[in-house]
């Protein structure tokens, strides 16, 4: 399965406004092991950046002035995004502002190119109900090193939201592994069947200390609860 995990950074909040995208970072992974097939793009947005944006990115109007405008790497990044499974953190801001620069250069919207859409953000706000989940409070809660992010970058955030992503998804759903998967690979080991019948388990009678230590605690208990406990009522 070949995923990409994808951030952009953009002039603005809002699309519809004109902001544009001035970066876009995606970080490739196959059958969830890193490729180094990555993309990186840096865009001139054709407008001032905001203020408040570039305190979070820190790309100026000056570094984004030579870059290449979104109409001129479009065929590549289409390319590289094409069938492929996709995660993002709150997919719906990247996806409105990558439609708003796919609609400008008359190409399908972005759903329509790749295979899927996963928003990472949902999952954490799923298995963390009233938790704070930014992709920093998931990298602290995950033991994700992001001490590099001193500010926000596509790239950097792709690949933070990769690791996050094989902790979110790591756990193992059961314990019994179905016979009639595909092997990865390998000498199989195979494991005798073992009849429990002919064994004889011992049973250990408690000592009356033990006894009297056991009732000494479910008294306090009975006590603590105000006479509720539901041993005694069923003993009644």
């Amino acid at each position: 399965m070949r995923q990409i995990f994808l951030d952009t950074e953009t002039t603005g909040l809002s699309p519809e406004s004109g902001d544009r995208v001035i970066e876009i970072g995606c970080v490739e992974m196959v059958n969830r092991r890193l490729t180094g097939h990555n993309l990186h793009l840096y865009l001139n947005p054709e407008r001032k950046n905001s203020e408040d944006a570039v305190r979070i990115h820190g790309l100026t109007d000056e570094f984004l002035a030579d870059k290449p405008v979104f109409a001129a790497v479009a065929a590549e990044f289409m390319a590289y995004i094409a069938g492929a499974d996709v995660v993002i953190h709150n997919a719906a801001f990247d996806v409105g502002f990558l439609n708003a620069e796919l609609r400008r250069v008359g190409a399908p919207p972005f759903a329509q190119q790749v295979a899927s859409v996963t928003d990472s953000l949902l999952m954490a706000r799923e298995m963390f109900p009233g938790k704070a989940n930014s992709l920093d409070a998931l990298c602290k809660r995950l033991e994700v090193d992001n001490s590099n992010r001193a500010l926000h970058g596509a790239l950097l955030d792709a690949g933070l939201l990769a690791e996050v992503y094989i902790r979110l998804t790591r756990g193992q759903k059961t314990l019994v592994i179905d016979a009639g998967e595909e092997s990865s690979g390998g000498p199989q080991l195979e494991v005798a069947a073992i009849d429990f019948s002919a064994f004889t388990l011992p049973v250990l009678d408690a000592s009356p200390e033990e006894q009297a230590a056991h009732e000494a605690v479910l008294k306090d208990l009975d006590k603590s609860s105000g006479g509720k406990t539901l041993w005694r009522n069923l003993v009644a």
